[in-house]
């Protein structure tokens, strides 16, 4: 079995968890065959009044590459 790994960027006005359900959605939406998806950073972009802006998730999204 081969996998390939890409990397996607979720973000959300609600939460880190609400951010990461958006990237697992749309990986479903898009690939067959996902075998792991790996949260591998966290941020949160700040507004200027010191408010958070939005919370953003970059995952690591592993799939079967189909022959």
């Amino acid at each position: 079995m081969v996998s390939k790994v890409i990397t996607l960027v979720g973000q959300s006005q609600q939460s880190w968890e609400d951010a990461t359900t958006r990237i697992i959605k749309e990986a479903q939406s898009s690939l067959r065959g996902i075998t792991r998806i790996r949260a591998t950073e966290f941020d949160v972009k700040m507004k200027e009044d010191g408010n958070i802006d939005f919370f953003r998730v970059k995952a690591e999204v592993a799939f079967r590459v189909e022959a």
